[in-house]
């Protein structure tokens, strides 16, 4: 019997197949696993969850602590009630949020992060890997690379009030799982999280999650910023977020996405037509009556965040920006590279581009076979603070 490959991760959200669990099944998987329509399936996989008051996700093992960062306040009630709901993390070290014995999937995670955004480190390690297949700082891996809240409403992050940050993309792995945080700032930091996830046998169409950081600050005049770059093998590309800051005055975002796959060299598969144009909006992202931007955040794309909120192309300005692949991802077979020009207008009356020096952020969203190739250092502590 076949089924839709949008049944990915088939044990792990919920839902029974009569494949068996190794066997790839037939037809394109769209990225993100269960809908609606097959939640009520019945599933042998079995549910677990980490937390500081289960660091292992062990079976009946959750609420034991005897100690903790909230042994004082439950002082009167004693274990069970809520002794260790956060970990603190000193400054200049790296903590294990958790290591997970597989064949599995995580499928959920929530934390709310109290340090620096951009100082506090996210690394995933799949299956013995000694180089992370993720490595970014939490805020901008969450959609908030600016250090401040905004609210995002997407299948593959949301952002909830106060600083509640959700990660929903699938994230398959078969032998083993090490989630760490590092605290590269001067000042502890603590931290409330939780990962939701499932064990069970994992297909063999599965491929791995990625997402990679970079930033040029500021990138050189007539430069393409590099989104992602120095990927090998098969898989597919499912987002982008982008924190800009735009430093010249006008219009920055005329400049094109550019996909390069398989034996591209000099001219891309794939050409956007806009920046905006690649993140689902339209002429600047303004509101025709205000003149000012308009601020959105769907299912799929959204304009975050603009800062200040109440100015339009005067600099300097930031914006935050997501679009994620999730019906639409961007299929490789051998090797990939994604860049964006930095494009905005000249002033005068002479229409012509003008070439951008702008200060961008990126983190790259894909899933591959491994091994994946070595990800570019990180830029050093100093360079990755947002002012």
């Amino acid at each position: 019997m076949k089924i839709c490959r949008a049944l990915a991760c088939v044990a792990f959200l919920g839902i029974t197949s009569t494949m068996t669990p190794a066997q790839p099944s037939p037809a394109p998987f769209n990225g993100l696993g269960s809908s609606l329509s097959n939640l009520s399936r019945l599933s042998t996989a079995k549910s677990r969850s980490i937390s500081p008051e289960n660091f292992t996700g062990e079976k009946g093992k959750g609420g034991m602590a005897t100690e903790g960062t909230g042994k004082n306040a439950s002082r009167d009630l004693g274990q069970g009630w809520k002794v260790s709901p956060s970990v603190v993390i000193k400054a200049g070290t790296t903590f294990t949020l958790g290591e997970i014995t597989g064949p599995g999937c995580i499928q959920q995670i929530w934390m709310t992060p109290t340090g620096n955004w951009r100082h506090s480190i996210l690394r995933f390690y799949w299956d013995g890997e000694t180089q992370p297949s993720v490595e970014c700082p939490v805020g901008d891996f969450f959609a908030c690379g600016w250090g401040k809240y905004a609210q995002v409403n997407s299948l593959a992050v949301g952002v909830n009030p106060g600083s509640a940050f959700n990660c929903y993309w699938p994230m398959p792995f078969r032998q083993r799982a090490r989630i760490t945080m590092e605290n590269i700032d001067a000042k502890d930091m603590r931290l409330y999280y939780q990962i939701n996830y499932a064990l069970a046998p994992v297909p063999a169409d599965e491929a791995y999650f990625h997402a990679q950081f970079r930033r040029t600050n500021p990138l050189r005049e007539k430069d393409v910023y590099t989104i992602l770059d120095g990927v090998k093998g098969r898989g597919h590309y499912v987002g982008t977020y982008m924190a800009w800051e735009a430093r010249s005055p006008g219009w920055w975002g005329e400049g094109e996405i550019k996909f390069y796959m398989d034996g591209d060299r000099d001219w891309p598969t794939i050409c956007g037509t806009g920046t905006e144009d690649y993140f689902c909006g339209s002429y600047n992202f303004e509101n025709r009556e205000t003149k000012k931007y308009q601020p959105f955040s769907g299912p799929y794309a959204g304009l975050l965040q603009v800062l200040p909120p109440d100015t339009a192309y005067v600099p300097p300005q930031r914006f935050g920006l997501y679009r994620w692949h999730i019906v639409d991802p961007v299929r490789f077979e051998q090797d990939l590279r994604v860049t964006m020009q930095a494009l905005g207008w000249k002033q005068g009356p002479n229409r012509a581009y003008l070439p951008l020096q702008d200060d961008i952020a990126s983190v790259a969203f894909w899933y591959q076979v491994e091994p994946h190739a070595s990800f570019p250092k990180l830029p050093a502590r100093e360079k990755l603070g947002v002012n």
